[in-house]
């Protein structure tokens, strides 16, 4: 059974919304380091962040270093439209 291939746009979209939400919140961390509330948004849109991060990079490639596959297919995301680019976001 094959995954339904997310839409590129909706994705990177969600992942410019989360990684707002977790520097925004590192940001009131670095003044409010015992904010028990402000750490649990923190571990959540993390863990949401990453978790877009894997599926983005697993349909259309990776976006940062961290979501790159093995040394075995390295460089292949050059074969995909930059984000930038036409049909990229």
């Amino acid at each position: 059974m094959s995954e339904q291939r997310p839409c590129r746009h909706e994705l990177m979209e969600w992942i410019n919304i989360v990684s707002f939400a977790v520097d925004d919140v590192k940001l009131f961390l670095d003044t409010h380091p015992c904010n028990t509330e402000a750490l649990e948004y923190f571990e959540e849109f993390k863990k949401q962040r990453v978790q877009a991060l894997k599926e983005y990079a697993k349909f259309y490639g990776p976006l940062t270093l961290d979501t790159a596959s093995s040394c075995e297919d390295h460089w292949t995301w050059i074969h995909e439209p930059w984000p930038w680019q036409e049909g990229g976001c």
